[in-house]
């Protein structure tokens, strides 16, 4: 069985791989984008599905406000004693000489079922995980943060025992590895092979020159030496190579006695005529995930066929298992409940959404701008594909300029372009475009298209394809008007963002807005997110 990469198409960056007897799952982040944390299910570590999105409710995550590219950084899944563990950060602040973050632990005796209230562990820094010892015990590292200016901010790796009946971590924290020269020293995850302590850290930063290093320790507190070839997998020496960014990742040693490593990816855009280096190239799909298989050499780990990941591999000793589709090409809002790939940004709608209002709808209740990071009414589902179509039918009845509604391709507050029905003075019902350009605003039609009044539903749609995107528009489902304007895709990307620096991926999706505070809505009638032409 050949395994192709990435085995997580699209922002699902992160991932923490944890087994419970023969079925298989990865926790990626999620970031801003609410519910929190996405947690894959598979039986042949090739194919997966989503199964879960355990942060669902306020009372375990409420990012109201949040930044962009904060809240929920890099989940760490686990199972023992019968029960799922996930460990995770709510990131307050991501830029100055702070990262104001707050670590807690959630559990669940089924993965797809109601997951705990959690439990507060700290707020020292972030990527913590949980290990749990042979003899029971359990620890929790995480990275330290270190705010003062003549120091390196990321101090090193924290190991502190964690109480399961006090529900509270236990004695001080200790420092068993501050990393190598490469700094950036995140992301630990701990394992005890063969009598080893075996400590998994990213390092680098998580864009192209990322890595992920490898020490072991007899003893749990150390000392850690480290790998002496590392780093275990890292991209930054295979300009050509399609899966770049390689890092953050961890082990899993599987029911067939194999062992594989799952890790952080990114898949640039094609470059025509321009420089191979700089810049390294843009990853609209955001970090991936992909797989390796590990072979373990003189009591260390090794990616097989080199340090660097590879785009198939073969898979493991078992018999290939698919699911049904997840996501349906297109979804009719029949169902009571939103298709967990939609999600919305920092909190649940409630009130804002509903699919029981206007059965077989989505209605949408406009609510603040794309710009605010507090409470936008916005349902949208990540990029998986550089080529796909995406469409909607909204009903939408504007009465003055502050109300719009439409579709949208959105990276964050700061960058995005939105096709909306909204209303002109002069003109009346309109649909207009409006483009967001790292905060630069930008109306780029010469005039606003005119729509009858009497019409009841627009259809919009936009096309990806690999280096642009576009808009059209049709009043009765069958006769398109393609607008003349391409869009980069490059602009939707970590590496554009501000200069670079963020974190998630390009979203495509549904979005009302009212700031008049009539309390305008919008019904969708349908979703398609179709990339059977790529």
């Amino acid at each position: 069985m050949k395994i192709e990469n990435p085995i997580l198409t699209g922002f699902n960056p992160d991932p923490s791989i944890c087994r419970a007897g023969e079925d298989y799952y990865i926790a990626v982040s999620t970031f801003e984008w609410f519910p929190g944390v996405g947690i894959y299910h598979s039986r042949d570590l090739k194919n997966w599905r989503l199964i879960s999105r355990p942060l669902n409710r306020l009372s375990q995550l409420n990012m109201k406000g949040n930044p962009d590219s904060g809240g929920v950084w890099a989940p760490a899944l686990s199972y023992a004693d019968g029960q799922f563990w996930l460990i995770y950060t709510d990131v307050k602040v991501v830029d100055g000489q702070w990262k104001d973050c707050h670590n807690y632990l959630v559990t669940c005796d089924t993965i797809d079922g109601e997951w705990s209230d959690p439990v507060y562990l700290n707020s020292a820094g972030f990527d913590p995980s949980l290990f749990h010892d042979e003899d029971g015990r359990k620890y929790l590292l995480n990275m330290v943060w270190d705010p003062r200016t003549e120091n390196h901010p990321f101090y090193g790796i924290s190991l502190q025992e964690y109480d399961v009946e006090a529900g509270e971590l236990t004695g001080n924290p200790e420092i068993i590895f501050t990393g190598t020269d490469i700094k950036l020293t995140e992301a630990p995850h701990l394992y005890k092979v063969n009598g080893y302590y075996y400590l998994l850290t990213a390092e680098g930063g998580t864009t192209f020159d990322h890595q992920e290093t490898v020490a072991r320790a007899e003893s749990l507190f150390g000392p850690y030496e480290v790998h002496p070839d590392n780093p275990l997998i890292t991209s930054w020496h295979k300009p050509r190579i399609e899966l770049q960014k390689a890092g953050h990742a961890s082990m899993v040693h599987t029911h067939t006695d194999e062992w594989f490593l799952v890790h952080l990816t990114g898949r640039t855009l094609p470059k025509e005529n321009e420089p191979l280096l700089d810049p390294r190239g843009y990853c609209p799909l955001g970090r991936e995930t992909a797989i390796q298989r590990i072979n373990w050499e003189n009591g260390w780990p090794y990616v097989e066929g080199g340090n660097h990941p590879s785009a198939v591999i073969e898979g493991p000793d078992m018999e290939e298992v698919t699911w049904e589709e997840e996501f349906p090409v297109k979804d009719d809002f029949d169902s009571s409940e939103l298709n967990p790939h939609f999600q919305t940004l920092r909190i649940p709608l409630e009130e804002a959404m509903s699919l029981a209002e206007n059965p077989g709808h989505l209605r949408l209740h406009g609510r603040e701008s794309l710009t605010s990071p507090f409470t936008q009414s916005y349902v949208a589902r990540r990029w998986q594909d550089f080529s796909f179509t995406a469409e909607t039918k909204v009903k939408f009845q504007p009465e003055n300029f502050m109300q719009a509604a439409g579709l949208v391709h959105y990276y964050n507050t700061r960058n995005w372009t939105a096709c909306q029905i909204t209303r002109d003075e002069e003109k009346g019902k309109v649909l207009d475009i409006m483009v967001c350009d790292n905060f630069s605003f930008s109306q780029p039609l010469e005039e606003r298209i005119s729509l009858p009044e009497a019409s009841e539903y627009v259809y919009l749609r936009t096309e990806t394809k690999v280096a642009t995107y576009s808009y059209s528009y049709s009043l009765d489902g069958k006769n398109w008007t393609a607008i003349p304007i391409d869009f980069p895709s490059y602009k939707l990307s970590d590496d554009y963002v501000d200069g670079g620096g963020f974190f998630t991926g390009a979203f495509v999706g549904m979005q009302c807005q009212d700031t008049s505070g009539r309390g305008a809505y919008a019904d969708f009638d349908y979703f398609i997110y179709d990339n059977r032409n790529e």
